[in-house]
């Protein structure tokens, strides 16, 4: 008898004892003359279920979840190995609601295959993309990205068309196509699913936007965090060198294109690009002052295109299936899907692909089951540390970057961390602050020295001092440090403390903007 199990190599699931339960599947399976073939695939993103396994049946893949070394033993004797019902038994894998309801374009293949077989990869429709682009010309490929309306998904929402054809257009012996992987936001890791469970997709979307723009050279700048990421990268890299879908001669094209993984050195600020380039380039990492945009002087002062991971892993769709395909998901004018993340006080956290306008209350309830605690959910973070909290009563808000903007929040890179009832939305405002405090390149004052009087000044405000000029005093110091900061630390980090103090006054101790008196939530 043969089995083939999938067990994820995903960060997240390692993190919860996958490697231990492959080791006790294969020592289990030899127990008991099982002829055992174990797939090391990605999370296919139900983080509460991991280590989520599947067993490959004539009903297709079962799902068994979460998963330990000592749940293996009654797993064989259930009938494992033909997807037999037990405890830990979820049914066909595709068929769990968290799943079903998904609309997975970006992520289609990640869980599904293994990350590193490029022949798995082709077979799920991978490089089909790439080859559509090697017969179009750099201008057409270029105006397809426009067509499809793909905007960058690393957080300010530009869009990725006019990035690249400015590269294009800016005449240059060399261009560079760099691969923003510094993915630092709280509750964000859909990057680091699609490095770890489809890398070749990444490769992919770099070579064509390498043939856009007239690149021969892309690197990846990976946060050091990401050990497992970089594994996998190297390795698919390798593979694709080998196969001749990199190198001099892309699939016989007679185009070239090279790509290299470099290490970043855990700095927030270097997920802002032009503080990424500098890093890229072996000096500090800090913001570059613009114009010149790194479109037209970026990476050694070339022309260089920087996409974020899901950006590029997005545009092989894109050639293969046609601008008007990706274009029709959406809402306004945010088309696509964007792969929300799920992460704080959920019962089920957790990557959701779906296509924007898709609300918050679907996204919290529907998928993520409310709140782990059983209490109210109270409010969310969207878009990182630098994101606007949005209270329960903006819940129905449909996810869309103009939709988010007009109530001043942010969609960013799609991370969603929750909060109940007992959070202090105060306590929530200074850590913001003192985020940016911490993490500031110190080029620009606003940013530099604002942070930090801004932490001093919700102090005296919590403290009952002189609340009055206190709350002015910070308001005039958040209208500052979001006109006048050099990039997007300083800039949004008011976004988080005027929201806060819009939303949740009492947790300030204000009832009339002038007063302190009443605590707040998690406040004696």
């Amino acid at each position: 008898m043969s089995v083939t199990i999938y067990v994820p190599r995903d960060a997240s699931a390692r993190s919860v004892g996958a490697d231990e339960v492959a080791v006790a599947l294969a020592e289990q399976a030899a127990r008991r003359g099982v002829e055992l073939r174990i797939i090391r695939n990605g999370s296919r993103g139900m983080l509460w279920l991991e280590p989520l396994i599947e067993v490959v049946t004539a009903a297709g893949r079962i799902a068994y979840g979460p998963v330990s070394v000592a749940d293996v033993p009654s797993l064989f004797d259930a009938g494992l190995g033909d997807g037999a019902a037990h405890p830990l038994c979820h049914g066909p894998t595709e068929q769990i609601p968290y799943f079903a309801k998904q609309q997975r374009l970006t992520f289609a293949r990640v869980g599904v295959i293994d990350p590193v077989s490029l022949v798995d990869y082709e077979a799920h429709e991978g490089l089909r993309g790439l080859r559509a682009a090697l017969a179009c010309s750099p201008a057409e490929i270029v105006q397809a990205v426009l067509d499809s309306g793909l905007r960058g998904r690393g957080g300010a929402a530009f869009p990725t068309g006019i990035k690249w054809k400015t590269v294009l257009d800016t005449p240059a012996t060399q261009k560079y196509v760099v691969c923003n992987a510094d993915e630092g936001d709280s509750g964000t890791f859909s990057d680091r699913m699609v490095m770890e469970g489809d890398p070749f997709v990444l490769i992919e979307g770099m070579i064509i936007a390498g043939l856009a723009v007239g690149a021969t050279q892309g690197y990846i700048y990976l946060r050091s965090e990401y050990p497992d990421a970089a594994a996998v990268l190297d390795e698919a890299i390798a593979v694709a060198q080998q196969a001749g879908v990199l190198g001099p001669d892309v699939l016989g094209s007679g185009r070239r294109f090279d790509l290299e993984v470099r290490i970043g050195a855990g700095s927030y600020v270097c997920g802002e690009e032009t503080a990424l380039l500098e890093s890229l380039e072996g000096k500090r990492g800090i913001v570059r002052y613009r114009p010149p945009m790194p479109a037209v002087a970026g990476l050694w002062g070339k022309p260089t295109a920087v996409n974020n991971v899901v950006t590029l892993a997005s545009v092989p769709i894109i050639l293969d299936r046609g601008a008007a395909h990706y274009r029709n998901w959406g809402a306004g004018r945010s088309h696509g899907t964007l792969a929300f993340q799920l992460a704080g006080n959920l019962a089920r956290g957790g990557l959701v692909e779906r296509a924007f306008g898709v609300t918050l209350r679907e996204l919290l309830y529907d998928y993520g089951g409310g709140s782990a605690t059983g209490r109210p959910l109270r409010a969310v973070q969207v878009g990182g540390p630098l994101g606007a909290f949005v209270p329960a009563s903006d819940f129905d808000l449909p996810l869309d970057y103009e939709a988010f903007i007009a109530k001043g929040a942010i969609v960013g890179h799609g991370g969603i961390v929750a909060f109940d009832d007992t959070v202090d939305m105060a306590k929530m405002a200074r850590y913001a602050m003192e985020f940016c405090a911490i993490e500031s390149c110190g080029k620009c004052t606003p940013c530099r020295i604002g942070a930090t009087r801004g932490v001093e000044v919700i102090d005296r405000l919590l403290a009952g001092d002189r609340p009055r000029l206190q709350l002015a005093v910070l308001r005039d110091l958040c209208d500052t440090m979001e006109n006048a900061s050099l990039c997007a630390l300083g800039g949004m980090t008011p976004y988080p403390v005027k929201s806060a103090l819009e939303h949740f006054p009492g947790d300030f101790g204000i009832t009339d903007a002038a007063t302190t008196t009443s605590p707040g939530p998690g406040r004696p």
